[in-house]
């Protein structure tokens, strides 16, 4: 019987690369790559708009035009996704109105048979996000992913956000793992040049995040649109 492991594919290129014995930790990024992005898509672009329109009592284009801005202001800080930062500087409450629309929170399709297969054999998998502890323990509570992973830290338990070399210093005090037998799977190219400068030998790229979006293909990194291209059986 052959034996289960990793089929990885460099870009471009025919050979695989067979490398599921020497990976020990299986790192993972949360919105976007193992959850459909759709849900944060939607209410950071459409539903925070909504409510800051009917608030403060101007056009939804208005609203969005607005608060575009100043998402962009704190874009690769560890404001971008502080809810308490957003609800001081909306007005609203975020959290709230992040319940209200958690029946849009799903995983992708592949994610569970995925993060089954890694803990059957003996991967130690790790959550890694840039997403508000409150928020994250809100999407693993509706997923019932968390008893999938051995830890997880959220860029507020770091200290910083993932885009930061700083951030995988802090992770190495907090955990042990080899980077040279680690793999880590993201939606986003920054966040995995910074994990590939920090050592980590296996960056790949999730090209789907969302149901809604198109796929994106790099030229850096390893590319996958479904988990399932990361295993044979």
């Amino acid at each position: 019987m052959k034996k289960p492991g990793f089929t990885l594919i460099c870009p471009g290129m025919e050979q695989k690369m067979r490398i599921f014995n020497e990976i020990k930790t299986v790192f993972l990024d949360m919105d976007g790559t193992i959850l459909d992005k759709f849900y944060d898509d939607y209410f950071w672009e459409i539903y925070v708009p909504q409510k800051y329109a009917e608030k403060e009592g101007i056009s939804f284009d208005e609203a969005q035009k607005i608060l575009f801005s100043m998402y962009k202001a704190e874009e690769g800080t560890l404001n971008w996704t502080d809810i308490d930062f957003w609800s001081m500087k909306t007005g609203l409450n975020i959290f709230q109105l992040k319940k209200e629309v958690a029946h849009l929170i799903n995983p992708h399709p592949d994610a569970e048979d995925f993060l089954r297969f890694v803990n059957s054999n003996g991967k130690k998998v790790y959550l890694l996000t840039n997403a508000h502890n409150r928020v994250m323990e809100l999407k693993l509570k509706k997923t019932g992913f968390d008893k999938y992973f051995h830890g997880t830290f959220t860029s507020f338990d770091i200290g910083y956000p993932k885009e930061k070399p700083e951030f995988w210093e802090e992770l190495r005090k907090k955990i042990f793992f080899e980077p040279e037998y680690s793999v880590f799977i993201d939606d986003t190219e920054e966040i995995l040049h910074t994990a590939k400068n920090s050592g980590i030998k296996f960056p790949i790229l999730r090209a789907i995040s969302s149901s809604k979006a198109k796929e994106k293909r790099s030229k850096h990194f390893i590319t996958i649109k479904n988990f399932k291209e990361l295993w044979t059986i």
